[in-house]
C-alpha cells in the first residue's frame, strides 16, 4: 500500500483587527457600518463590575442601536453556563453580538452565536470523540470581540473551549463561522486586571505561541481527503511562525512587569500585542500537549481556589495550561532541537546551544513562572500519583491538539509528563 503524500498546503486567516489606546470608544461607530440594530453584549459579573461593559453600551446606544447586556457569563464556562445563556439569547432576535471580557466570554458569545443561528446542541458541535463534530452548515451573526485580558487570544480564533460537566472534561468547538467579525483590543481595558489573573492569562499567550512554534510541520502531515475540510489547526507554518516569534519576545520582556505592576501602561501595552500576535500564530498552526493536557487538569478539579478568580472550586485556564509546559518541551526537544533553544532565547534574551539540550527551555520557564508566583506542580490543585490514569484518558480525547504534537504520544509517554509535573 502506498502512503499517503503529505500536505504541501496550509491555511491562515485573522479578523480584522482594531487596536490601541482607547478603540473601545470606536465600538458604537463599528456596529453602525454592519447596520445593526439590535445587539447584544455579553459579559461576566466581575467584568461588568469593572464599568468597562456599561461604557460599552452607552457607546453602542450612542449610535443609535437597541442593546442590552447579559452578565451571567461563567469563568471558565461550562455546558450548563452555556446552555443558559443560549436559552437566554433566544428570547429575542439579535442583529449582532459583542463579547466584552477574558477567553470565557469570547467563547460563550461563540456559543451563542452559533446556537441561536443553527439547530441542535453544544455537544452537537464539540470535536469528537467527545462530541459529533457538526460542522454550521450556513452563516452566523457579527461579533465583535473586546478582551478585558491580554490571555487567550480567542478575539483571533475559531475555537470555542467548554468544560463538560457531567464528563469531568473540557473540549472545544471549531470551525472558521465562529472567528469573530472583529477584534477590538483596547489594552486600557487589561489594567484592571488581578496580579494571579494577569499572570495565568500571559501563561496562556506564552503558551499559545511556544505550542504553535513548536507544532508538526504543516507539510510533514498527510494531506487531507478533502481539500476543503482540511483541519484548522494545520501545523506550524511560516507565517504563523513569525507571529509567534514576535510574541514570545514580548512575553519574556513584559510578563514579570504587567504581572507587578499592572499600572504599567507600557507592559499593558505590549503584553496586549504579544496576546494579539499569539492569537493569529494559533489560531491556524494550533496549540499541541500542553493545552490537551490543561483540559482534563480543569475539567477534573475540585477544591483548588485560585487567588484574584471568583471563589470557587477551579484551576484557571493559564495555570492549567503551563502545569505542564516544562515537562512537555523537555519531551518534545528532539523533534526540533534547534526551534526550542531558538524559544528560549526569545524568551530570556540569553544565548543557547545544543550542548544546553532539552534542559534549557524548560529552564528559561520554571524561571519565569517563579517570578511570577504561578503555582508549583500539578501537587497545588491537589492532584497526585492516583490521578495520572484519569488525567491521561482526558488528554488522549483531545484530538484537535493531539494532531499537531510533534512527536508521537502514546499512554507511557503521556503518564510520564503528568508525573514529572506533579
Amino acid at each position: 500500500m502506498t502512503a499517503p503524500a503529505n500536505d504541501t498546503v496550509f491555511t491562515w486567516a485573522a479578523p480584522p483587527l482594531k487596536f490601541g489606546l482607547g478603540a473601545l470608544d470606536e465600538i458604537g461607530g463599528e456596529l453602525a457600518a454592519s447596520r445593526a440594530r439590535r445587539v447584544l453584549v455579553l459579559t461576566d459579573q466581575g467584568v461588568r463590575n469593572t464599568g468597562i461593559p456599561a461604557r460599552v453600551q452607552d457607546r453602542i446606544r450612542a449610535a443609535g442601536i437597541e442593546c442590552e447586556v447579559f452578565d451571567d457569563v461563567a469563568v471558565e464556562p461550562t455546558d450548563v453556563s452555556i446552555d443558559l445563556a443560549v436559552k437566554w439569547a433566544r428570547e429575542k432576535d439579535w442583529d449582532a453580538f459583542v463579547a466584552v471580557g477574558g477567553g470565557s466570554t469570547i467563547d460563550t458569545a461563540k456559543a451563542v452565536n452559533l446556537l441561536t443561528t443553527h439547530d441542535g446542541e453544544l455537544l452537537d458541535y464539540v470535536t469528537p470523540p467527545i462530541g459529533a463534530g457538526r460542522v454550521p452548515d450556513g452563516p452566523v451573526k457579527p461579533l465583535i470581540a473586546v478582551p478585558t485580558t491580554a490571555g487567550t487570544g480567542s478575539e483571533s480564533t475559531t475555537i470555542c473551549v467548554v468544560d463538560l460537566l457531567s464528563m469531568h472534561l473540557k473540549a472545544g468547538v471549531s470551525h472558521p463561522r465562529l472567528r469573530p467579525t472583529l477584534a477590538l483590543v483596547d489594552p486600557l481595558t487589561t489594567v484592571s486586571m488581578p496580579s494571579q489573573v494577569t499572570a495565568a492569562s500571559g501563561m496562556d499567550v506564552l503558551s499559545h505561541a511556544l505550542e504553535s512554534y513548536t507544532a508538526v510541520r504543516f507539510d510533514t502531515k498527510p494531506a487531507p481527503a478533502d481539500p476543503m475540510r482540511r483541519p484548522a489547526f494545520c501545523g506550524s507554518n511560516p507565517i504563523s511562525d513569525v507571529w509567534c516569534e514576535m510574541a514570545l519576545k514580548l512575553v519574556g520582556s513584559h510578563l514579570r512587569a504587567a504581572v507587578h505592576n499592572g499600572r504599567d501602561l507600557d507592559a499593558r501595552y505590549q503584553m496586549a500585542l504579544a496576546s494579539t500576535y499569539a492569537g493569529t500564530g494559533f489560531g491556524n498552526a494550533g496549540t499541541h500537549l500542553p493545552h490537551a493536557n490543561a483540559y482534563p487538569i480543569a475539567g477534573m478539579a475540585q477544591g483548588y481556589r485560585a487567588h484574584g478568580y471568583p471563589e470557587m472550586p477551579m484551576v484557571p485556564h493559564g495555570q492549567a495550561v503551563a502545569a505542564t509546559a516544562p515537562a512537555v518541551f523537555a519531551w518534545t526537544y528532539p523533534a526540533d532541537p534547534e526551534r526550542h533553544l531558538r524559544a528560549a532565547e526569545l524568551l530570556s534574551g540569553a544565548t543557547f546551544t545544543r550542548t544546553d539540550g532539552a534542559e534549557a527551555l524548560p529552564h528559561v520557564l520554571r524561571e519565569l513562572m517563579a517570578d511570577i508566583d504561578m503555582p508549583s506542580g500539578l501537587s497545588a490543585f491537589g492532584y497526585g500519583e492516583h490521578h495520572i490514569e484519569s488525567l491521561v484518558d482526558g488528554t488522549l480525547k483531545q484530538t484537535r491538539q493531539l494532531a499537531v504534537v510533534p512527536r508521537q504520544l502514546d499512554r507511557a509517554a503521556a503518564a510520564d509528563i503528568f508525573r514529572t509535573s506533579l
